[in-house]
């Protein structure tokens, strides 16, 4: 069961990032959630400081599939970069992980042949209702139900589960290394594409000049933009590590326990921050939140029940 623990601690490093990067989106620190996938994109290459410890070339239809794969994770955390400037974080999240989560299932069973035990089943239902749950508005009646950037949510979430499911099928068959290196270069390829739409090449470019003329609070942003990519590839390295060492479709559907940490993280934070992180004070949110939150730990006691088929 190693890799439960791997992917517990992936999560909480990520859902630290997710809430960093909602507090950089909409405080205005980055322009545009384009901008924000570039440079994530961009900084992904330093996962070649890996070349010595597994890399090896492949055959070119490999390293083409490799390549793509990491291309459409990169347009997946664009999807959510956009999300995250409409909405709160505790809701997109959930969402985009429910979608992921049930994509992951479907994807995996067809190509990858995973088969999951009963117990397994019924956790994974859990988990998604639990993540719906957290994110549908039940009480005010003047807001829509499903909040503004859902459809991007949803959308996020089939993307990511698009690349997680191949990077499993590439860790079957080659190094863990060796598959994060090719599919951290089809993100940089990913992040140069942007650059191909003019509505995100703007942006882009003008972001590019802060560099030649830098002021104090770009310093600022920066650095905490480096810092929190930091903490993101950490959790990224260990979360694909636990999809290389477990069933990929057990280890998307434990991103529940990734909504549980941004609630919790968004709750102490609206005090400080509450224009970034509009969490609802209200006592029927916060009961259905919690009610989300149990029914998503449920789902984590039933997923980890004994070893997948």
């Amino acid at each position: 069961m190693a890799w439960l623990a791997i992917t517990i601690s992936a999560y909480f490093l990520v859902a630290l990032e997710m809430v960093l990067d909602k507090f950089l989106i909409t405080s205005k620190r980055v322009s545009h959630p384009a901008v924000y996938a570039f440079y994530s994109g961009m900084l992904s290459t330093f996962a070649f400081l890996l070349f010595p410890f597994g890399f090896h070339f492949v055959e070119m239809p490999k390293i083409i599939v490799s390549v793509l794969s990491g291309m459409v994770f990169l347009y997946g955390i664009l999807a959510l970069f956009f999300a995250f400037d409409k909405s709160e974080a505790s809701q997109v999240a959930p969402v985009s992980g429910a979608f992921t989560t049930i994509a992951t299932y479907f994807i995996s069973s067809l190509f990858l042949k995973e088969r999951l035990d009963p117990e397994h089943i019924i956790g994974v239902v859990l988990l998604v209702i639990g993540s719906l749950f957290i994110s549908i508005n039940m009480f005010d009646k003047k807001e829509k139900m499903f909040f503004h950037g859902f459809g991007k949510s949803i959308l996020a979430g089939v993307l990511l589960a698009i690349a997680y499911t191949s990077f499993k099928g590439f860790y079957q068959h080659d190094r863990f290394i060796n598959i994060f290196i090719w599919t951290r270069l089809g993100l940089f390829l990913g992040a140069c594409s942007l650059l191909l739409f003019g509505e995100w090449r703007k942006p882009i470019l003008k972001s590019l000049m802060h560099f030649r003329s830098p002021q104090k609070e770009h310093y600022s942003a920066s650095s905490l933009f480096v810092s929190n990519k930091a903490l993101g590839g950490i959790g990224s390295i260990l979360l694909n590590y636990a999809i290389s060492l477990g069933s990929v479709t057990l280890v998307n559907a434990l991103v529940a326990l990734q909504y549980s940490f941004i609630f919790i993280m968004g709750i102490i934070l609206a005090r400080w921050f509450p224009k970034t992180f509009r969490e609802k004070g209200d006592r029927r949110v916060i009961f259905q939140k919690f009610a989300a939150i149990i029914l998503i730990t449920l789902g984590v006691v039933l997923v980890s029940v004994k070893k997948h088929i």
